[in-house]
């Protein structure tokens, strides 16, 4: 018989309001799980046992009373290490940050909260979220990376270590590592989810959003953790979210007729073989739902965008980080501080021409997404890489983080050596519905991501 922790967050939320699990009992069967893996996976840079006890012990007796603070009510959650939590160290992977102790929560943190969400606690994150490691494993071959930067993120939800998760993407972050734990992870729109109380990476390239091991369980976490923040003026002007969880009823039928647009290059540049095959599989199973694969041309300037995207990251990582590291450059690890270097010596106007640059290919790619509806692409160059000094390439992720377009990647398959790969969808911006209806036909049509790691 499976235990609490192997229920999707959907299920055990709606096992929770019916009275058939208390949010005490699927805490202590989610920490039993921690205790068990926890020591081989590492995917918690800290977590949070007894105020986490406390509050179910809270939300337990809430639910007693005929109470339920929200549709998160009692359920397990983790925030990669560069969310604030109030009153809980953020130290953001590094040692530059050890000690800090925010003392209000992250916007995206408060709105679980408020929704009944128990931060369990924080996952492990690459330095400031950037590409030095985090001591994280794949849970389906420890000898692997689970990716980053939301590293802790992936890996504690494929080893049910929790039933949702925060993470962020400021070029390849959370679809990533969810391609290569075998999970779900949906990068929102910018704008569509407050940066406020997130540490920047870099400012225009930054996405919180949500990570869960199935299409509806993300649906669920963006539903709460979406909308205007006073806070963050990049949300002022998105449109109100929808209720994302209740569009993917009849999913299936939903996305007959969508038009499926597949990149005429640099998207399977590189692609690992198997990862291809999986990629090709995949259209086809669209096809067969009714969606319409055709062939799209990428805008000309498409890779001179991919080029600013670098140029932009490695400006804004050195605006964020300049004076620490002028102070502690020691302290940084090799691979941010080179980011740091670079982007200190790259002149304003080089910069701004990038910024132009990415005004002209979101035109373009906007123009694009009126011929079809969606793009599906690999989410990765293949399964997560060997060994644990690099956390993979976010290039097939880069593109949506540079536009700000969503994506959202879910499992396609598994190689010979059981490694699962992810399919990615993309689409228009504040189009979220689309690419979760998209989703979800295809996570019902297959399936994979219901096999678990044998940990």
């Amino acid at each position: 018989m499976s235990e609490p922790c192997d229920l999707s967050l959907t299920d055990a939320a709606a096992a929770i309001a019916a009275r058939g699990l208390t949010p005490a009992d699927l805490l202590e069967s989610t920490l039993t799980r921690v205790e068990r893996v926890e020591p081989r996976v590492q995917a918690w840079a800290r977590l949070r046992v007894e105020e986490a006890r406390r509050e179910a012990r809270r939300l337990t007796e809430l639910q007693e009373r005929g109470t339920l603070l929200g549709p998160l009510h009692g359920i397990p959650m983790g925030a990669k290490d560069i969310f604030y939590t109030a009153g809980t160290e953020t130290a953001c992977g590094s040692r530059i940050m050890e000690g800090f102790v925010p003392a209000f929560d992250a916007t995206a943190v408060a709105r679980l909260r408020e929704r009944g969400a128990i931060i369990i606690g924080k996952t492990h994150t690459t330095e400031f979220a950037s590409f030095d490691p985090s001591p994280a494993r794949n849970p389906w071959a420890l000898d692997h990376t689970p990716g980053g930067s939301s590293s802790g993120s992936g890996a504690a939800l494929a080893a049910r270590m929790c039933h949702g998760a925060l993470g962020s993407q400021t070029s390849g972050s959370i679809v990533r590592p969810s391609a290569f734990c075998g999970t779900v992870g949906l990068k929102p729109t910018f704008g569509r989810v407050s940066r406020h109380g997130v540490h920047p990476l870099a400012w225009t390239l930054d996405h919180p959003g949500p990570m869960a091991r199935t299409v509806r369980d993300v649906a669920v976490l963006l539903e709460a953790i979406a909308g205007p923040d006073a806070n963050d003026p990049a949300t002022l002007s998105a449109p109100p979210p929808p209720a994302y969880a209740a569009l993917l009823d009849g999913a299936d039928d939903a996305v007959r007729g969508i038009r499926i647009g597949i990149p005429d290059r640099y998207f399977l540049d590189d692609v690992d073989p198997e990862g291809e095959e999986l990629y090709r599989t995949a259209l086809r199973v669209l096809e067969t739902l009714g969606c319409g694969p055709r062939e799209i041309r990428l805008p000309t300037e498409f890779e001179a965008g991919m080029e600013a995207h670098e140029i932009i990251h490695n400006v804004e990582a050195a605006a964020v980080h300049v004076d620490r590291y002028r102070a502690r450059s020691g302290d940084y690890g090799a691979k941010l501080r080179a980011i740091i270097e670079t982007g200190l010596q790259i002149p304003a106007p080089t910069y701004v021409r990038a910024q132009q640059i990415r005004t002209v290919v979101i035109r373009r790619l906007r123009n694009l997404l009126r011929e079809v509806d969606v793009i599906a692409t690999p989410a990765a160059l293949g399964p997560a890489p060997a060994g644990l000094a690099s956390t993979g390439s976010p290039v097939l992720n880069r593109p949506f983080s540079f536009t700000g377009f969503p994506s959202i990647t879910v499992p396609c398959g598994f190689t010979e050596a059981g490694l699962p790969i992810g399919l990615q969808i993309a689409g228009r911006p504040f189009e979220e519905a689309t690419i979760l209806r998209v989703a979800a036909a295809y996570e019902a049509a297959t399936g994979w991501g219901e096999r678990i790691p044998s940990l």
